[in-house]
């Protein structure tokens, strides 16, 4: 006799869009994102937590998606690195890597972001100390983090808490980079 896999209908909140599938249970975030919504900056690393490459914002707060299910999104509100800004617009963590040179390959980078911006929603001035234990929980194998705890210090110096956990850059800073 076949097994049959039980489906349900899910709506969760991305980016500010509603969307609807059905989904076995079992999916995770991480999968719905990329293989539901083409949302490809949430990198798969290693499926096991290790390396917070699949980082993203549940209601403000930074969550490994590799670590939800979908289902559990459900009439949440999720951010992906695609959801924080924009060519023009920058968000102020992205300003900070970009002019701290937060980044090499680039592949944890998308975690990294959603991980200082999750630290910085609860704590606007972090110091040295407060984002290597922030990040903590994200792995690059390129840098020191030297440069990204500057980013992520740059950004702190750069925005204003919302009342979502995100920070708003000034539109002036825009445009100034090397």
């Amino acid at each position: 006799m076949a097994t049959v896999n039980p489906t349900i209908s899910v709506t969760i909140e991305v980016n500010g869009q509603s969307h609807s599938r059905t989904m076995e249970p079992r999916r995770l975030l991480a999968h719905f994102l990329r293989e539901e919504l083409a949302l490809t900056g949430t990198h798969i690393g290693c499926d096991t937590t290790q390396c917070g490459a699949c980082t993203v914002l549940l209601d403000g707060q930074a969550v490994k998606s590799c670590t939800v299910l979908a289902v559990q999104a459900e009439g949440h509100h999720v951010t992906t690195v695609e959801g924080i800004g924009r060519m023009g617009a920058l968000h102020p963590v992205q300003t900070g890597f970009w002019e701290e040179h937060g980044l090499q390959c680039g592949f944890c980078t998308p975690g990294v972001m959603m991980a200082s911006i999750g630290l910085l929603s609860q704590n606007a001035a972090p110091t040295d100390a407060d984002i290597r234990a922030g990040l903590e929980g994200v792995i690059c194998r390129c840098t020191g983090y030297q440069n990204i705890v500057r980013a992520v210090q740059h950004a702190a110096r750069l925005g204003d808490q919302t009342h979502d956990g995100s920070v708003q850059a000034a539109a002036a800073l825009h445009g100034e980079g090397c």
